[in-house]
Formats: C-alpha cells, sequence, structure tokens
C-alpha cells in the first residue's frame, strides 16, 4: 500500500531537517547551504521552499526546538535562590545563541519582538523566558532578595533586554573588550534587580 501525501510529506521535512542538522554539527549555522541540504536530502529546492520558506525558516525549525530544550533543563532545576544564582540559570540560553550569529539573527527575527516573521515556537520561547523569569524574581522578591519596587513580570522583561544587549555587544566588531557572558550579565542585571540601599 503507498503511503499517504502527508505522511511522505512529513518524512521529507524530517530529512531535511536531519541532514541540515549533520551538516550544521560541522559547518555551524553561518555555514548551511541550501545546495547542499538538497542535494544531500535527494529533493529539489523547490521542495525545500515548500517546507520552510527559505533557509531562514530550515535554521527557525531547528533553533525553536533547540531553546525549548534548554529552557526544560532549566526549569527542571530549583528556583534559584540568589542573583547570582538567577545569572548563571541564564547562561545556557546565552551560550547556545553567542555560538553563532545566525541564531541570534534569526532569534529576534522570528520571535516577532521586530514585527517581521515569527515562528511559533520561538515565539512561544520567548513567552516561555519571560513566564519562567517573572516566577524567580518574585520568589527572591518575596525572600527580600530582589528590589520590589516594580512588579516581577516588568524585571523579567528587562532582564530579556539585557540579555539581547549582552549578545549583541559579542558580535559588535567595535566591542573588542573580553569579558565572560557572566561577568557582562552580573554588569547590567545587577543595577537592574538588585535591591538600592536605603538612605
Amino acid at each position: 500500500m503507498p503511503r499517504a501525501p502527508q505522511q511522505r510529506r512529513l518524512e521529507t521535512r524530517a530529512r531535511l531537517m536531519d541532514v541540515a542538522t549533520a551538516q550544521i554539527a560541522t559547518s555551524g549555522y553561518s555555514g548551511l547551504r541550501v545546495e547542499d541540504v538538497v542535494a544531500e536530502a535527494g529533493v529539489a529546492k523547490g521542495t525545500l521552499f515548500s517546507h520552510f520558506g527559505d533557509k531562514n525558516g530550515l535554521i527557525a525549525a531547528l533553533i525553536g526546538p533547540r531553546i525549548m530544550a534548554i529552557l526544560d533543563k532549566t526549569e527542571a532545576q530549583p528556583a534559584p535562590e540568589t542573583l547570582d544564582a538567577l545569572i548563571d540559570r541564564l547562561l545556557p540560553v546565552v551560550q547556545f545563541v553567542a555560538q553563532d550569529r545566525v541564531i541570534f539573527d534569526l532569534l529576534l527575527r522570528y520571535s516577532g519582538t521586530t514585527g517581521t516573521e515569527t515562528d511559533d515556537i520561538i515565539t512561544q520561547s520567548f513567552f516561555r523566558q519571560i513566564s519562567t523569569w517573572s516566577e524567580w524574581v518574585a520568589r527572591l522578591q518575596a525572600d527580600n532578595v530582589l528590589r520590589q519596587d516594580q512588579p516581577a513580570e516588568i524585571l523579567a522583561e528587562g532582564m530579556q533586554a539585557f540579555l539581547n544587549h549582552v549578545l549583541a555587544l559579542s558580535f559588535c566588531a567595535a566591542h573588542d573588550t573580553p569579558s565572560s557572558f557572566r561577568d557582562d550579565l552580573l554588569q547590567y542585571l545587577t543595577p537592574w534587580l538588585a535591591k538600592q540601599p536605603v538612605g
């Protein structure tokens, strides 16, 4: 019995993603070439475009689940009890995104924050980060560890903005001062989140 068209389509999509994943493992996201993917997958370029729209759509389809897997691991850990521990929880996302400029660009492009294109999983990952971070901030506020003059959601949104700023600086040619992501996050997030001294 022949496979249903929908089954063939799903298999083709999975094959394209598997081939792209293997090529990224050796060449990085920036080195991914549509011509190489379709040649190895044994399909025409039009087939790839019908599934993903373009190369960026293919990469976005690979990045979204990776970000979600990082968030799964992060959320499985106990809630952070200090500002330092909170910053350490942000590092896996930062380190994944920092490995290739393409990841950073596509996350912003497909998150809906730039108003251009969206990818459901990437968009969900941004909302999920804010939700998780808000819960952490609220707990730390309740424990009198972090500032309490702003709602947790606002502070979490600021965290995301600073995280994107730190990543953008890491890709900026003019910003060549060597530093660690942890140090950079501490530099920005400490004045944003820490309790201010009284008087």
